[in-house]
């Protein structure tokens, strides 16, 4: 009886819900056909690609001795080969690992040491910083204003430029400090009374409860750094300099054509449509480490949902 009348009270799915799943399932296809048909593309055989066959899957096709067309089982790994064996794709490819976790510890960092005073109310000005704060995310001074500054501050062209403008985010400070706040009170209290200074509160107690918070504003900053390549277009301008341009400039001037591929064919289609196949390897290795990370963070993605969910 008791399972029957459990069953009873389950919601039976409404015409509304069936109308959001099919919503949600033409969003994911929107956003997985492009990245199959990249992927498919990378994989797939210059004469495929020139005859524009590739859809979702590869295709592979070779030619044997009587000139009858063939279609091998396999893969073609000819385009990944390119781009491994081409220093400056393996290069930039390392620089922007690199330039991610140096931005995403830095970034951090600064983001809870601006969150973390503005949890105390015995703060002198409290109100006032974070209306300053906050005002910066909604009134910016835009791109020229900051191109004066850079080069006043002697950073264009340089590292700097891309890791001191954006090593804070308003938006992403603002969610540390409400995380913050939502940790009790009596744990500050009783850790005071105990004679521990701020900094000792923040990494005895703050920090280890913050995990999941961390977690993910450490990957938002970490994938916004990855894709980034707006503020190199900019701000690195100089063709000695063009070394420290992120992975995503690097495959913007590809696919723009300023930048040449480097391949093992004779020119002609067939290499234009190895180069696609190229073009296209190098974007889905660009796409992998960023993508690598989330399976990883994933645990703390689903104990930061239910963080809040029950009160002791």
């Amino acid at each position: 009886m008791e399972n029957k009348k459990r069953k009873s009270r389950l919601k039976r799915p409404t015409i509304g819900d069936w109308i959001i799943v099919v919503v949600m399932l033409v969003l994911i296809a929107t956003c997985i056909f492009p990245v199959l048909n990249v992927v498919a593309t990378s994989f797939s055989s210059p004469s495929a690609i020139m005859r524009q066959q590739v859809t979702l899957f590869p295709k592979i096709e070779s030619v044997n001795d009587e000139g009858e067309t063939e279609f091998p089982v396999g893969m073609r790994m000819e385009a990944y080969g390119d781009m491994i064996n081409n220093s400056r794709f393996m290069r930039s490819l390392a620089w922007t690992a690199l330039l991610t976790l140096i931005s995403t510890v830095i970034s951090l960092t600064m983001t809870v040491l601006c969150a973390y005073p503005l949890t105390y109310d015995k703060l002198k000005g409290r109100k006032i910083i974070t209306l300053l704060i906050i005002f910066t995310m909604y009134f910016q001074a835009g791109l020229i204003p900051n191109y004066v500054l850079f080069f006043n501050l002697k950073i264009l062209n340089t590292p700097l430029v891309l890791i001191l403008p954006g090593m804070i985010s308003v938006f992403l400070m603002i969610i540390m400090r409400k995380f913050f706040l939502g940790i009790p009170d009596s744990l500050k209290e009783s850790a005071e009374i105990d004679g521990a200074s701020p900094i000792k509160i923040l990494v005895r107690i703050y920090l280890p409860l913050s995990t999941p918070a961390l977690a993910t504003l450490g990957l938002m900053y970490a994938v916004g750094r990855w894709n980034g390549f707006t503020d190199s277009l900019m701000f690195i301008t100089d063709a000695a300099a063009s070394k420290w341009h992120p992975i995503q400039h690097l495959l913007y001037n590809i696919l723009q054509g300023t930048q040449g591929v480097e391949t093992n064919l004779d020119p002609g289609s067939a290499n234009l449509a190895h180069t696609r196949s190229v073009e296209a390897a190098a974007i889905v290795m660009a796409m992998v480490p960023i993508l690598c990370v989330y399976p990883w963070l994933q645990k703390y993605f689903v104990h930061g949902v239910t963080l809040g969910a029950v009160k002791g």
